[in-house]
Order: C-alpha cells, then sequence, then structure tokens
C-alpha cells in the first residue's frame, strides 16, 4: 500500500468511497456527512491546495484524507476539556474527510494513513494530528483511539454542530 498526493484523476474513484463511508454513517443512524459533504467540489479543491492523500493498493484507490497544515479555526475555542498540546498551541496538524473503501477496511489502511500523517507532522516540526468526528461515528471513534488519540474535548464547526475532538502527540 502507497499513500501520495491525490491527482486530479483519481477523483472519479474517490466519489464512490465517499458515498460508501456516507452509506456508512447513515447506518449509524447520525447525520454527520448526510447532506452532501464532501464532494467532487470539495476533493477537487483539496487537490488544488495539495492537501488531499489517497491510499494506492495494487494499483486501486482504496481511500483519501485531507491533511490542512496551516491549522483549523474549528479548532481555537475546545471545550469540555482541552488540547493534550494546550489549547493555544497551533503547531499541529487536521486530517479531515477520511474515507477507506468498504473492501479494504480491515486491511491496515487506518494504520497507514495514520501513520503517515503523524511522519508528515513530525517531519514538518509539529507536534501533533488533530481530528473531530461526530459523537456518534463510534467506527471512528475506535479506529482514533487504537491509533493513540486522546479524546479531548467538543468543538463546534462553523454551522454550530457539536464534534468530539481528538489529537495524537507525535
Amino acid at each position: 500500500m502507497t499513500i501520495r498526493k491525490t491527482k486530479a484523476g483519481d477523483i472519479d474513484a474517490i466519489v464512490p468511497i465517499l458515498d460508501e463511508a456516507r452509506r456508512t454513517i447513515a447506518a449509524l443512524g447520525i447525520n454527520q456527512w448526510q447532506d452532501g459533504y464532501p464532494n467532487r467540489e470539495v476533493i477537487e479543491e483539496d487537490v488544488r491546495l495539495g492537501q488531499s492523500y489517497v491510499l494506492v493498493k495494487e494499483g486501486c484507490v482504496i481511500g483519501t484524507f485531507a491533511l490542512i497544515t496551516n491549522g483549523d479555526p474549528t479548532y481555537d475555542v475546545i471545550e469540555h476539556g482541552h488540547w493534550t498540546t494546550g489549547d493555544d498551541n497551533r503547531n499541529y496538524n487536521a486530517v479531515h474527510r477520511v474515507a477507506i473503501a468498504v473492501a479494504s477496511r480491515g486491511s491496515g489502511a487506518s494504520t497507514a494513513m495514520i501513520g503517515f500523517a503523524a511522519d508528515l507532522t513530525r517531519m514538518a516540526g509539529k507536534t501533533s494530528v488533530r481530528i473531530d468526528t461526530h459523537e456518534g461515528n463510534r467506527v471512528m471513534r475506535r479506529m482514533l483511539e487504537k491509533h493513540g488519540f486522546v479524546h479531548c474535548g467538543t468543538i463546534y464547526l462553523a454551522n454550530g454542530d457539536p464534534r468530539v475532538a481528538y489529537e495524537l502527540t507525535v
């Protein structure tokens, strides 16, 4: 399995993976990603900004994520806890829009993705990786905790929706 920056030609393979993830989340009975986000336009913008990555196995795209290196304003305020590296620390990368193809779940893809994000963060001289998810997204929360992320508190998206926030010190 390799991880590389997303190319424009990868987007057609990413969209069905996002659709699978949307269905998985809907089956959990939560509204995360049920409004069509993320979509092709969001991924195209991530590619343009150089922050989209794909996981490739045997020549096929099996997963995707964005690694935001210039901070995330939704992480500026955290409630019901605190960031492990400090609430005023802006020395982190954020992982967003994680999706792994259903057929590749359990294959080590999430381990590779987290390791890759942590390595890039460390190489950039940053102290942590931050991520958030819906409180009811048990699958994602288990994956994050399995990989050493610490539940830090609650952040709020721009639209006001709460999300549980996690951090991994690298």
